[in-house]
């Protein structure tokens, strides 16, 4: 499944993330720290998400063991909110309470950096994909209304590694690089679920890239096709 990014263009030499001409990326910044916040303030203290973060054996911001996370206000627990696609505003459900007025810091004081500059939502994208739950309403679920255009390029980004992964090395090997420190290992994997025939078109060129860069076929060196493009892999 290929998600659309902002301005995306179809042409698979412009298919990665941030390369793409009409990609604004301080427009993609905001709308991936909305998805931050959505996963911190509501999500990560909503049942299901709980549950689908259980079953795959990853921690949520505030069960961690050193530092939890329970808000992007610090240490104040979330105001409860709606599921996601409930009867109330979706957009609002998405978007956390304003955060309280700037406190003056005195002179000389170390500013303490915010909650959500520790939060990567990586590891989570990474363990949705690899165990097959990275599928529209758990996407929506975790990260927001604002998850594709937030979160969409790294989803891609992601599912293309796991493809290169399982093309690379052993099953073990693969489901140890998904593996986590504090006994997060990933409990199972699954093949890459719903792909679509431009997905592996788009990888199969990037796969080739990738080859063509180990044999150092660059630049000038870099084989073309009659199209102009990376040959693409037999």
């Amino acid at each position: 499944m290929a998600f659309p990014r902002p301005g995306g263009n179809s042409s698979l030499q412009q298919s990665e993330p941030f390369v793409d001409s009409g990609f604004d990326i301080f427009e993609w910044h905001e709308q991936f720290q909305s998805c931050v916040r959505y996963f911190v303030d509501h999500a990560q203290h909503h049942g299901p998400i709980q549950a689908v973060a259980a079953f795959v054996n990853i921690q949520l911001p505030f069960q961690s063991a050193v530092r939890p996370i329970l808000s992007s206000a610090g240490t104040a627990s979330p105001s409860p909110v709606p599921a996601p696609g409930s009867s109330s505003s979706s957009s609002s459900a998405s978007r956390p309470p304003p955060p309280p007025p700037p406190q003056s810091i005195p002179l000389g004081a170390v500013h303490s950096p915010s909650p959500l500059s520790r939060v990567s939502l990586v590891p989570y994208i990474r363990r949705l994909v690899a165990t097959g739950f990275d599928f529209p309403a758990v996407l929506h679920g975790f990260f927001g209304d604002d998850w594709m255009a937030g979160i969409g390029p790294l989803l891609e980004a992601e599912r293309r590694n796991y493809l290169f992964a399982a093309k690379s090395d052993t099953w073990l090997q693969v489901k140890t690089s998904y593996d986590m420190a504090d006994g997060q290992t990933v409990p199972f994997l699954r093949p890459l679920q719903n792909v679509s025939e431009k997905e592996i078109v788009v990888a199969e060129t990037n796969w080739s890239e990738w080859l063509a860069m180990q044999d150092w076929m660059l630049g000038p060196r870099a084989p073309e096709d009659e199209r102009g493009g990376i040959k693409q892999e037999d």
